[in-house]
């Protein structure tokens, strides 16, 4: 049988080591979580993991290698960002937006984006402008080279940075939610290699805003948002279950 000893004031761990190390572990199990996060939300908006898809806790636990508590975590934060569905008895599957539902995010972004944008036009200095038309150059980068993927998340990287710049931290959250449901909704239901608008709308936006333009500003921004709608193809398809194995092949090598 084992011994156990008591630990002597020598052996004790000193307060330090006890507060450090649990944050450590911490850490690095937070990393982990982050990566697989990333993944699987890649795999998402790339099409790999079509809408519907079962994700099986233990096959994404094998796949991972982690335990199904952790991938339970990393579910539970892509349901808060609604990319995917947790229902009770069934487990987890792939979002599948509505058309309602896509017509509803749009409006919203219409409301609030337009209206920061004429905020952000009385306020924006010359340096964010230099960083603004820096992102749009890198999505349109990536539309060029056909990276869907990457266009997509540079485009809300790009609305989630306006939003943050007009200076309400609250709306500017609500914006993000916004934005990653619609990266979604792009993904899946819009044309490959298109966002479903000018790649170049980016750039105009951000002219009117150097230019004070609060007005043009706040309605180039919802004719932008009404025209990415209008660009979207909304058909139904069946639930299916991926292999996920196959799906995170890349993640695995």
């Amino acid at each position: 049988m084992k011994e156990y000893r008591s630990l002597t004031s020598v052996e004790k761990p000193d307060r330090e080591s006890l507060t450090t190390a649990p944050k450590k572990v911490d850490r690095k199990a937070s990393s982990l979580h982050e990566s697989i996060y990333e993944a699987i939300s890649d795999a998402v908006i790339e099409h790999r993991l079509k809408p519907g898809a079962r994700l099986r806790e233990d096959a994404l636990a094998e796949v991972f290698g982690i335990s199904r508590t952790g991938i339970r975590k990393v579910l539970q934060r892509l349901a808060l960002e609604q990319l995917i569905t947790l229902t009770p008895g069934k487990g987890a599957t792939v979002a599948r937006p509505s058309a309602e539902e896509a017509r509803e995010i749009f409006e919203a972004r219409r409301m609030i984006e337009g209206a920061l944008m004429a905020r952000l036009a009385a306020r924006v200095t010359a340096v964010q402008l230099k960083e603004l038309r820096a992102m749009a150059q890198q999505e349109q980068q990536a539309l060029q080279g056909q990276e869907q993927s990457a266009a997509i998340k540079a485009s809300a990287a790009f609305h989630g940075r306006l939003a943050e710049l007009a200076g309400n931290q609250t709306l500017a959250q609500f914006v993000a939610q916004l934005c990653s449901r619609s990266s979604l909704i792009l993904a899946v239901y819009g044309r490959s290699g298109d966002l479903g608008c000018d790649c170049n709308d980016h750039n105009r936006l951000v002219d009117l805003l150097g230019a004070g333009d609060k007005d043009g500003a706040a309605a180039f921004m919802q004719t932008h948002l009404h025209a990415i709608e209008s660009s979207l193809s909304i058909d139904e398809a069946e639930d299916e279950t991926p292999d996920l194995h196959d799906v995170f092949a890349v993640y695995q090598s």
